[in-house]
């Protein structure tokens, strides 16, 4: 099984690059943001593969970090979710955008990607709303509940209602869910983490 390939970069296309090992071209699909950052043509470089297998054909998807391969498989594991539906929503979302996107259920974000219409967006939010935290890692995102390694005072776990609560009084405000969520959870270790002070610690955080 190929999960990885190392040599020089031979070719980028649309939604593809051709990465040359020994001297064999291997087609690998990618994200239209790990096209944004190969190297110029004829560079060393490394791509992490995820290969899958068809009746008619082996297609190889293409990441230049293994957090962005977990993120491939994770939406892969969505029914409905093939390899070029979950490199779109690679395309169009970072993992914490993904991840915020997901923890606060908002639909039509997940909509922005192509290929992802409201029926399927429903979908990835249902089946991978308890897989949320790990978008957010990949993001490098403080998630639900934890206090940063070195931060000396331990603030009490915000319950789901609060964080919840407090998500949808800032919709209810005019932001978006996944900005809402977004800026919650960045004011999540910061001490009271009643509704209340999480709403005015996520409205300073969304004035910045």
């Amino acid at each position: 099984m190929i999960v990885k390939l190392k040599g020089t970069l031979d070719e980028i296309e649309e939604n593809y690059a051709v990465i040359d090992v020994g001297g064999v071209g291997y087609q690998v699909f990618c994200s239209a943001k790990t096209l944004d950052n190969l190297p110029v043509l004829g560079g060393n470089m490394v791509f992490y593969i995820e290969r899958q297998q068809r009746e008619d054909a082996t297609t190889l998807f293409g990441f230049l970090s293994r957090d962005e391969k977990k993120c491939f498989q994770l939406l892969s594991s969505v029914q409905g979710v093939g390899g070029k539906v979950a490199l779109a929503i690679l395309s169009a979302l970072d993992p914490a955008t993904l991840g915020h996107a997901i923890g606060a259920q908002d639909k039509a974000m997940l909509t922005r990607a192509d290929g992802v219409g409201p029926k399927l967006a429903a979908r990835i939010a249902t089946e991978l709303k308890d897989k949320a935290d790990q978008f957010l890692s990949f993001g490098g995102t403080v998630s639900v509940g934890a206090v940063a390694a070195n931060d000396k005072t331990k603030a009490a776990p915000a319950s789901g209602t609060a964080v919840n609560d407090a998500v949808s009084a800032l919709t209810n405000l005019g932001y978006g869910r996944t900005e809402a969520h977004r800026a919650v959870q960045m004011v999540l270790q910061e001490g009271d983490n009643n509704a209340e002070a999480l709403i005015k610690s996520a409205l300073k955080e969304l004035a910045i």
